[in-house]
């Protein structure tokens, strides 16, 4: 089981870099859009962010489920956010930031909130 939890936790990893890296380019390169990086980023961590949930680990190492709540929220907030703005030929700066930004404090979630 230890073999599959970090074959999630390196796919939500990728899946982490697609998603900043897409937002990072796009803001930098041109007109503010969803671009393919930022959508298949928000969908792979949210997938393996459920898969990483999930019982793997031995008995007493489990993340706090209010700490699973409060990511799967905002992997979620973040998902609707992309998957409803990626036919918008431009988006809304303060939209595409907010994409940004909540990639940012999710993962500060996941390193911070022990």
């Amino acid at each position: 089981m230890e073999a599959l939890r970090l074959i999630l936790l390196y796919a939500h990893l990728i899946g982490f870099a697609l998603l900043l890296g897409g937002v990072v380019v796009q803001y930098l390169s041109g007109p503010i859009r969803i671009n393919p990086p930022i959508l298949w980023g928000a969908i792979i961590q949210l997938v393996t962010g459920i898969g990483l949930a999930a019982p793997l680990r031995g008995e007493g190492e489990e993340p706090a489920p209010a700490k699973l709540a409060v990511k799967l929220v905002i992997a979620l907030m973040i998902f609707v956010m992309v998957f409803f703005a990626r036919k918008r030929e431009v988006v809304n700066k303060g939209h595409f930031l907010a994409i940004g930004g909540l990639t940012l404090v999710n993962a500060a979630v996941a390193v911070f909130w022990r």
